[in-house]
């Protein structure tokens, strides 16, 4: 009996040194931090407008009456001085990357930041104001968001609420990398403003990364982590072990049958 049971015990500790082995020198993010030349990352990241995105719009100035036009005629004095908070109205950036503003009518903000599209904005809305009022322009885009998928935490969609991301912060807020999760080859799949699609490999493990053009994602980016070879291994055999072991199970049950009517 104790040479039936030898093979059962070797083939569990197999599967188990198998299932554990998991290789822990791609592990760390940006394993060379300490050498690598970060100048080339220096300046402010500002998102840029493209088609499709919803911007919030407000036009706010002293004279109530002065920015409604602007708003669809929805205003609201503030709690505190005579200034004007207008209720937020949503617009769609259409495929020539135009907006439909009251009264001035198509504005085109594809390529600008929001601080430019808010200019743009002033300086169309100027002529119907007085010389004395000050529009005060807030732009927001309210549809940013990003998708994680693969061996993360928390795959899901992300929404943006600062308009400004990097890779690292979408993997913290998706749970971060899992232990499968491969780190030299991330996956970021990038759509342009005339809708072409591109994909870029990233490796987490190269400090270098912070100077990539791909570190701060846009709008609609999605990020895809794929499994090791050791996850995709566990996944074989967690769906062979079950039948493994039913055979090894059957097999010794048959054989101690035999011995047992042997015995007799």
């Amino acid at each position: 009996m104790k040479k039936l049971f030898t093979p059962i015990i070797v083939c569990f500790m197999v599967l188990t040194i198998i299932s554990s082995c998991v290789s822990t020198k791609d592990v760390p993010y940006m394993k060379n931090a300490d050498i690598v030349d970060l100048t080339p990352s220096r300046g402010l990241y500002d998102a840029k407008i493209m088609p499709k995105d919803l911007l919030t719009i407000t036009v706010s100035t002293l004279n109530a009456d002065a920015s409604a036009p602007f708003n669809g005629g929805s205003t609201s004095i503030a709690a505190q001085g005579n200034s004007n908070t207008a209720s937020a109205q949503g617009y769609l950036v259409d495929n020539n990357g135009d907006i439909e503003f009251p009264l001035v009518g198509k504005i085109h903000v594809e390529g600008l930041t929001k601080t430019l599209c808010q200019e743009a904005i002033r300086e169309r809305i100027a002529p119907y104001l007085a010389k004395t009022e000050r529009p005060l322009v807030t732009v927001r885009m309210s549809s940013y968001r990003v998708t994680v998928l693969g061996e993360v935490g928390r795959p899901g969609v992300i929404p943006v609420s600062s308009e400004k991301m990097s890779i690292l912060e979408a993997l913290a807020q998706a749970g971060d990398l899992t232990i499968y999760g491969v780190r030299n080859n991330v996956m970021l799949i990038r759509e342009n403003q005339v809708g072409q699609k591109s994909i870029h490999r990233l490796n987490l493990n190269d400090a270098n990364i912070i100077n990539s053009p791909y570190y701060y994602l846009q709008q609609n980016d999605v990020i895809y982590v794929e499994p090791n070879k050791v996850k995709a291994k566990n996944s074989d055999v967690g769906t062979s072990t079950t039948m493994i072991f039913s055979v090894v199970g059957l097999v010794s049950s048959l054989a101690t049958l035999v011995i047992s009517v042997l015995r007799k």
